[in-house]
């Protein structure tokens, strides 16, 4: 590990970058912060979801660090990567999160020098080292993904947007609440075919020790956040670690809420404990359940079946939690009658309060490296990989369902914008799904629930 000021160029300017981190002020920008300030760094930060770029930071940068943890924010990045080149030619630039080793070969032809996979911030206080030091920061210095067990400091969040600059918690009243968020872990010890995750962590996680979780979280606190959003891929890779942490935030912070992602497999496995999430202040559980169809769920490796789901809802209602599920809706084995089959599901569980629209249009996504690419079933649909989208094309064999696909994104895009009530929305979706399919006649569907607690910023990858 990087000992305190070790560097003696303690002049040294670094500008960590976030073009989108899912409307949250960014974990992977502070976390990395707080190494490199200690390292001798002097670090600024600049999250273009909230605020211009700062071209005079980018003219004084030495190096330039752009957090890609989610393909939205790849694609963002790409657009920027350019400018910054533009304005700051001797400085060096670096890439790190879950998509910048998928997407190495294209970074690499836009300039950027190092890419940084799994445990970053190690790796960015030692590449910010060699730069201070004058050194060519070869490629090979750093290995693109490492896995090493850190010991996480407390981020550094000084140099961040507020938090009121952020999505925010709407609870079933409709009143707001500002919203902050941090990690207990990363990696999955899953390996779902379509998941990002995987091709990084290969099955394998990493925990955030629990003073540094607590610390950030009571700084956040102290910086108005009134719920915390945990973005673990899977809260409850260990339960061991996450259960004592909620209840230690709970007992400091009663009136404090979280959200977490849990798999609908360990919801299973370890269901003695939702009474937990429940005491301790968890608003919602996100999950993801990606399909209905069994047989799609077992092409994406997903770990569990339609009835697990249903059992899994069981639970919930019986424990008095809010579970928001996602979707995967569109995939190459995607049917007008499955598709319409999941909407009456949905309906007929009560949920349509509980998923945001945006997951009745989600598109399976096949980035570079993805674990679909070994599938099969998935070649005969594949076309060329897209640059531009930073994603393998695929048609469906039914040009209704692609048809369908971009009406109903277009759709939700749209109500969205404007404020549309998710139980309307859900009833335009409905609509034009059974008018391409050429039913008969609209079918109704039972009264939505309540609304929900949800996050203003939908979901989506």
């Amino acid at each position: 590990m990087l000992a305190p000021n070790l560097s003696p160029h303690d002049s040294l300017r670094v500008l960590l970058i976030s073009t989108y981190e899912l409307g949250r002020q960014p974990f992977g920008l502070a976390s990395p912060a707080a190494w490199l300030a200690r390292a001798g760094a002097r670090v600024a930060m600049s999250d273009l979801s909230v605020e211009p770029l700062d071209e005079a930071e980018v003219r004084a940068a030495d190096l330039i660090a752009f957090h890609l943890p989610m393909h939205t924010a790849t694609r963002l990045a790409a657009r920027v990567i350019p400018r910054v080149r533009r304005l700051n030619p001797r400085a060096h630039l670096a890439c790190y999160g879950l998509y910048a080793p998928m997407n190495a070969e294209f970074l690499r032809g836009l300039g950027v020098a190092t890419i940084l996979g799994g445990e970053f911030e190690e790796g960015l206080a030692a590449l910010a080292q060699r730069v201070a030091g004058g050194g060519a920061a070869s490629r090979d210095a750093t290995p693109m993904i490492s896995l090493a067990r850190q010991r996480f400091l407390t981020p550094e969040r000084g140099g961040l947007p507020p938090l009121d600059r952020y999505a925010r918690l709407r609870l079933a009243d409709g009143s707001l609440r500002i919203v902050g968020a941090t990690e207990a872990s990363r990696g999955c010890k899953h390996r779902c075919r379509h998941c990002p995750v995987v091709p990084v962590y290969d099955g394998r996680f990493r925990i955030v020790d629990s003073d540094v979780v607590l610390e950030d979280v009571r700084r956040q606190v102290a910086a108005g956040a009134q719920h915390i959003t945990f973005g673990d891929p899977d809260f409850w890779n260990a339960p061991g670690h996450a259960l004592p942490l909620v209840r230690a935030l709970h007992a400091e912070f009663p009136d404090l809420t979280y959200d977490v992602t849990i798999k609908v497999e360990h919801l299973l496995a370890h269901a003695r404990h939702l009474d937990a999430l429940r005491e301790t202040g968890c608003a919602f559980v996100t999950t993801a359940v990606e399909s209905l169809d069994d047989r799609v769920l077992a092409l994406l490796d997903k770990g569990h079946t339609a009835d697990d789901f249903r059992r899994v809802v069981a639970l919930f209602r019986d424990a008095g939690l809010v579970l928001a599920p996602t979707f995967v809706t569109f995939t190459p084995w995607t049917t007008l009658d499955g598709y319409l089959a999941l909407l009456d599901e949905i309906a007929a569980l009560g949920l349509v309060e509980n998923v945001a629209p945006v997951q009745l249009a989600i598109r399976l996504l096949v980035p570079a490296g993805s674990l679909l690419l070994d599938v099969p079933e998935m070649g005969e649909f594949l076309g060329e990989f897209d640059s531009e989208a930073l994603s393998w094309r695929w048609t469906h064999p039914d040009a209704r369902i692609d048809a369908l696909s971009g009406t109903v994104r277009a759709l939700v895009r749209d109500g969205e914008q404007r404020g549309v009530p998710r139980a309307t929305l859900f009833a335009e979706v409905r609509f034009v799904a059974e008018h391409i399919a050429e039913r008969a006649a609209p079918r109704g569907f039972a009264e939505p629930r309540a609304p929900v607690p949800h996050l203003t910023e939908p979901w989506f990858c």
